[in-house]
């Protein structure tokens, strides 16, 4: 009998081997990105002390807002502003990009393409 691959279970694999390495810190914070079939979620985490710093995501009411007759690339462009905003009142210039596990394209891609655009700097 053929079993069916579990895809998140193959992607949670990657990420798991991929944040071996990629290490947020007070200096410079991870950009952790999440997709779902529908949105896309950013936050910008410190991992020395396991906080959260900030988040965006296409659920959020100012970011909905713009998003309304864009494709789910464009909406995770604007989020990768919307998350590259927020760092800067933050005072955070330079982030670690963690891709979860995705290959880095489409959404994933738009989301780095955005925090980059808005200034900040991987």
């Amino acid at each position: 009998m053929i079993k069916k691959i579990d895809k998140n279970e193959e992607r949670l694999r990657r990420h798991a081997r991929v944040r071996k390495k990629v290490k947020g810190t007070s200096a410079t914070p991870r950009l952790s990105v999440y997709r779902s079939l529908n949105h896309v979620y950013a936050q910008i985490i410190d991992d020395t002390k396991g906080v959260t710093l900030c988040s965006a995501s296409t659920m959020e009411k100012d970011v909905k807002a713009k998003i309304a007759d864009m494709t789910k690339t464009d909406a995770a462009k604007e989020v990768g502003k919307a998350i590259a905003a927020k760092a800067k009142k933050l005072k955070i210039e330079a982030v670690v990009f963690d891709r979860g596990g995705y290959i880095y394209t489409g959404r994933v891609q738009a989301v780095a393409d955005g925090a980059r655009e808005a200034g900040l700097n991987f």
